[in-house]
C-alpha cells in the first residue's frame, strides 16, 4: 500500500514516516519546496527498499495538491501548529480547517477514500481557545466528507525531540528554576511519540477503526507540578518551581506572543490551566498498544 503523508517533517511526522517504512509500507510525502532534505535522511537501505516518494506542494493552496495523490490507497494529514504567525499568514484557520478541507477534497477527486487525520485532546465547538476550535471544525469536515476516516485526539505528545519535555530539561540543565503558571495542579497525560504513531499505522488497514475516534493519552493523569518533579529527576537537576499568577503571565502573553522566541502563548495558557486528560484505556486496548510510563519513555532519551 502507498500512503500519502502530510506534516512528515515534524516531530510527530518522522516517527510515523519511519514506522510506516518499517511496517513495508510505501509512502509519498508532502513537502513545501526547500524543506526536502528534512526528510531524505530516511532514504537508506536499512529502512527504504522502494524509496520515498517526495512531492512538492502545501495543503493549504488547493491547487498544488492536483495529481500529487493519484495512486496512494490512504493520506495520513499531520499537519498542524500549536501558534499563529499571522503577518506570515500562518494561521489555525488556514493550516487546521482549510488545509484539511483541500486535502479532503482531493482525495475525493483522486479517488483516495481512507483518511486518518491528527487532531488534538480538547478539540470541540466551543472551545476557549481558536487552536480548539478549527481542530474540531476540520475533524467535522473528515466526518463529513464521506470518506473512511479515523481521527486521533492525542494529548501532549513526548518522544526524543519534542518541544515540550526538552524545553524545561534544557531550562533545568541552566538554571535548576521552572516558572509554573498558577498553581500547577491542572492535569496533563503525556503520550509517548511511539504509541501515538503505532496507532497511525495500525489503523490504516483495520476496518473496525472507520468512522472512530479515538482520545489519546498516556497511562496515567499527572500535574504539572509533577511533570516538572519528573523531568528534574531524570537529569538529576532537582527543579526549584517559581509560582507566577496566571492572570500576570496570561497578561504578559497577551503582549509578547507575537514574538517568536516568546516560550508561551495566552492561548496555551488558557489551554494549559484548563488541563488536557482522558480515558486512554479504550484506544490501548483497542490497539493492543503497551503504554509507555512517562518517567520511563523521557528516560530513554534525556539520559541518551
Amino acid at each position: 500500500m502507498k500512503i500519502f503523508l502530510t506534516g512528515g517533517t515534524g516531530f510527530v511526522g518522522k516517527r510515523i514516516l519511519q514506522d510506516l517504512l518499517e511496517n513495508n509500507y510505501q509512502v509519498r510525502c508532502l513537502a513545501r519546496k526547500g524543506s526536502e532534505q528534512k526528510i531524505s535522511h530516511y532514504k537508506n537501505p536499512v529502512l527504504v527498499k522502494t524509496g520515498i516518494d517526495i512531492v512538492n506542494g502545501d495543503i493549504t493552496d488547493a491547487a498544488s495538491l492536483d495529481g500529487k495523490l493519484a495512486g496512494c490507497d490512504a493520506v495520513i494529514n499531520l499537519v498542524g501548529i500549536i501558534r499563529e504567525f499571522r503577518g506570515k499568514g500562518i494561521t489555525f484557520e488556514k493550516l487546521h480547517y482549510e488545509g484539511t478541507a483541500n486535502l479532503v477534497k482531493a482525495a475525493w477527486s483522486q479517488k483516495v477514500r481512507r483518511f486518518i487525520q491528527m487532531s488534538a485532546l480538547g478539540a470541540r465547538p466551543d472551545g476557549k481557545t481558536q487552536y480548539q476550535q478549527t481542530k474540531f471544525r476540520a475533524e467535522e469536515c473528515v466526518r463529513t466528507s464521506g470518506l473512511d476516516y479515523t481521527i486521533f485526539r492525542p494529548s501532549i505528545i513526548f518522544g526524543s525531540g519534542d518541544k515540550f519535555v526538552n524545553l524545561f530539561a534544557n531550562m533545568l540543565k541552566i538554571q535548576q528554576f521552572v516558572p509554573v503558571v498558577g498553581n500547577g495542579r491542572y492535569q496533563m497525560q503525556p503520550v509517548a511519540v511511539e504509541n501515538v504513531s503505532m496507532g497511525f499505522v495500525k489503523s490504516i488497514e483495520r476496518k473496525d477503526t472507520t468512522g472512530k475516534t479515538f482520545d489519546v493519552g498516556g497511562p496515567g493523569k499527572i500535574e504539572f507540578n509533577q511533570i516538572i518533579d519528573i523531568i528534574g529527576d531524570a537529569i538529576c537537576a532537582p527543579p526549584h518551581k517559581i509560582h507566577i499568577p496566571a492572570f500576570i503571565m496570561s497578561t504578559i502573553s497577551g503582549m509578547l506572543d507575537w514574538l517568536p522566541f516568546f516560550p508561551i502563548t495566552k492561548d496555551q495558557i488558557t489551554m494549559l490551566l484548563e488541563g488536557n486528560v482522558c480515558d486512554e484505556m479504550p484506544f490501548f486496548k483497542h490497539f493492543d498498544i503497551k503504554p509507555i510510563g512517562f518517567k520511563e519513555g523521557i528516560s530513554k532519551y534525556l539520559l541518551a
